[in-house]
């Protein structure tokens, strides 16, 4: 028995190389791609959790949350909204793994019956559409000290409130997010052309 068997149920192992492993046809740089997206929404998430739970900030702000939390504690909400980020991102293997092709198991009905190529690929690409104008935006006003309107931006807008190594910080964990949009617009583009051609066996 290896180490890894001692460490880790065969059950969650076998979940986790499930959620991972790619089928068959998936270019080598398709399962770079995905494996990445996670790890590029990881540090905003860090960031976020930071504030609300150790005022990494110094202000006394949760920067990088919503205007709203929905009713909810601050902390709560900090923490919600970045597992379900995190768990969006995660998303993306789906594109290259077999779950994103075949319904598992464990969903009631449609149990190992062909997930159909919309309903994978228009929620995708809508998607990465939302977080490409997301992203760049935030980007774009960022850089420019601006918003789209040509205002300026907010008094408490984090590079506003942030100096030292404080906004370092958080520079460096919201960075990576303009590549999310692009990257699953790419993996998206690469799962709509596998799944439109057919296996070699099929072909006539």
């Amino acid at each position: 028995m290896t180490a890894v068997d001692e460490t880790l149920p065969t059950g969650w192992r076998g979940a986790w190389r499930a959620a991972h492993r790619p089928v068959a046809g998936v270019p080598r740089w398709a399962r770079a791609v995905a494996h990445a997206i996670p790890f590029l929404v990881l540090p905003s998430g860090i960031w976020r959790i930071a504030t609300v739970g150790f005022d990494v900030a110094g202000d006394g702000r949760h920067h990088g949350a919503a205007d709203t939390t929905a009713g909810l504690p601050d902390p709560v909400y900090v923490t919600f909204l970045s597992v379900l980020s995190e768990l969006l991102a995660f998303a993306a293997l789906g594109l290259i793994a077999a779950w994103g092709e075949v319904f598992p198991r464990w969903i009631p009905i449609l149990r190992g019956r062909r997930v159909p190529l919309p309903a994978a690929v228009i929620p995708a690409a809508l998607g990465a559409t939302i977080l490409t104008v997301l992203w760049t935006t935030l980007a774009v006003q960022i850089g420019s000290g601006v918003t789209l309107q040509g205002t300026p931006l907010p008094d408490d807008f984090p590079t506003a409130t942030l100096h030292g190594w404080r906004l370092g910080f958080f520079l460096a964990t919201y960075a990576p997010l303009p590549l999310w949009g692009p990257l699953l617009t790419l993996l998206t583009i690469a799962y709509w052309r596998r799944r439109r051609t057919p296996a070699p066996h099929t072909r006539t």
